[in-house]
């Protein structure tokens, strides 16, 4: 199959490149609400799945262990920018694990935030693992390993207990099997498993509603998914599209990206999730998406559905501020 342009970058009155995707709407039950191009092939969620990732912090217990709040789990469902804030709360969250820096195994980085990366460049010689984009979530990886008794050494294998715990959760959340042959590794050194975009849309609707999850989980979800919601910048960060989009629709939208074009989003009041996935893995593809198909549930004269709007259809300026041309979601 063949998915459909999803997304066209103008330039003047022309089309200058376009964007082929896929996307799909579920409920809890998994029934289909909407849907475009070909939902049943596996995508690597990557970034966009660490709510899923994170519920073994909160269902071990580990999360009121460490007194973590809205803050704490935004941050270890996050990709964020590494600024300061997000640095310092990380360092926060490992040392009430009695922890550092030096526990976590997901490498160190520049931020790719134009103006975080300046103000790292003029503040630090080098970066810290801390600073990486992921290191919220490795910090709550840590943190579920310490409470647990787990020595979190080696806890970004494929082996390793906590690894394991994630595995067997994310098997049930989108109800596709999980192992070797669809395992590749992330960018922070996890493994990141490819799984159909119907199933990873599914399971964060279950994480949305509640169905088909036991107690625990089913509060555990809702929990991450508040969180979010109600800390957004620090699920990602200034300028980010998952902050914004969060703060278009204060406590009403849960959205997370991922790398590669990948990019997920929740309606909890309405009971569905989304996942959308940009065939060239072009991140501004992605966000033009993933806020029109947010777009298609809110009323149409209402200021949420304009701002949805708004961020589906981008203007692009030069350098001299001049307006080029647009990156617009299609009438598909």
């Amino acid at each position: 199959m063949t998915n459909p342009v999803t997304v066209e970058v103008t330039r003047g009155l022309l089309v200058e490149s376009r964007h082929r995707g896929s996307i799909v709407v579920v409920d809890g039950d998994g029934g289909l609400v909407y849907s475009m191009g070909d939902i049943d092939a596996g995508v690597f969620p990557r970034s966009a799945c660490k709510a899923m990732q994170a519920l073994p912090l909160v269902e071990s217990g580990a999360a009121d262990a460490y007194g973590f709040g809205d803050k704490e789990l935004a941050l270890a469902c996050s990709s964020h920018n590494g600024e300061d804030e997000h640095a310092a709360l990380a360092a926060s969250m490992l040392e009430r694990a009695g922890r550092s820096v030096e526990t976590l195994e997901c490498g160190a980085h520049w931020s790719s935030h134009q103006k975080t990366l300046i103000h790292q460049a003029r503040t630090m010689e080098n970066p810290t693992a801390l600073h990486n984009n992921c290191s919220g979530k490795h910090a709550g990886f840590v943190c579920a390993c310490c409470h647990q008794d787990v020595d979190p050494k080696g806890y970004v294998g494929y082996d390793h207990p906590l690894q394991q715990q994630i595995r067997e959760t994310m098997q049930d959340l989108t109800g596709a099997p999980l192992g070797h042959d669809n395992c590749g590794t992330d960018g922070c050194s996890i493994p990141t498993y490819a799984v159909p975009l119907r199933g990873l849309a599914h399971g964060f609707a279950k994480m949305a509603t509640g169905q088909g999850l036991g107690p625990l989980r089913a509060k555990a979800s809702r929990r991450l998914f508040d969180a979010c919601m109600a800390e957004p910048f620090y699920v990602a960060g200034t300028g980010r599209a998952c902050t914004e989009l969060m703060r278009i629709a204060p406590g009403r939208i849960f959205c997370k990206t991922g790398a590669e074009g990948v990019f997920c989003a929740a309606i909890p009041e309405q009971g569905i999730a989304m996942a959308v996935k940009c065939d060239d893995g072009t991140g501004r593809a992605a966000e033009a998406m993933i806020a029109a198909v947010l777009a298609r549930f809110f009323e149409k004269d209402s200021e949420i559905h304009a701002a949805l709007g708004a961020m589906a259809v981008k203007s692009m300026h030069n350098w001299n501020g001049i307006h080029v041309g647009d990156i617009r979601a299609t009438l598909a």
